[in-house]
């Protein structure tokens, strides 16, 4: 009698595999509503952040092109040169100057992995329920 209540008080080897299975689902969950909360913030932030980027680009674009137009006209009155080549002096040096912030920012946006430890967290359970060690 006594070897009796000690194995009904022992858990059997499926409700252990399934307490694991629960377990591992339930973590699964856990890391996809991580995942999901964290790209809901950070879209959040995104549009903030865009909506201010807006209005700040545009002025500064308006006053780039004043500033431009009078780059042109002070080139043209300091050198007298023709009106055309005082445009194509201006423009020539900005675009060279933008082409070059490009090709900086396209290489730093290159490297750059947002959300990286949420979704390798993610990929590691995967592949641990995929395949225990």
């Amino acid at each position: 009698m006594a070897n009796d209540t000690e194995t009904r008080n022992d858990p059997s080897a499926t409700s252990l595999v399934s307490g694991i299975i629960s377990d591992a689902q339930e973590l699964m969950k856990q890391q996809f509503q991580l995942l999901t909360h964290e790209v809901k913030e950070d879209l959040r932030k995104t549009r903030e952040g865009a909506e201010s980027m807006a209005l700040g680009g545009t002025l500064l674009f308006l006053g780039g092109l004043l500033l431009c137009f009078m780059l042109v006209f002070l080139l043209e009155r300091l050198s007298g040169l023709d009106l055309w080549a005082c445009y194509a002096i201006v423009g020539g040096v900005l675009a060279g100057i933008g082409g070059g912030l490009f090709a900086v920012v396209r290489r730093k946006l290159a490297v750059a992995a947002p959300l990286r430890d949420s979704t390798q967290a993610l990929e590691e359970n995967l592949q641990w329920i995929a395949k225990p060690k």
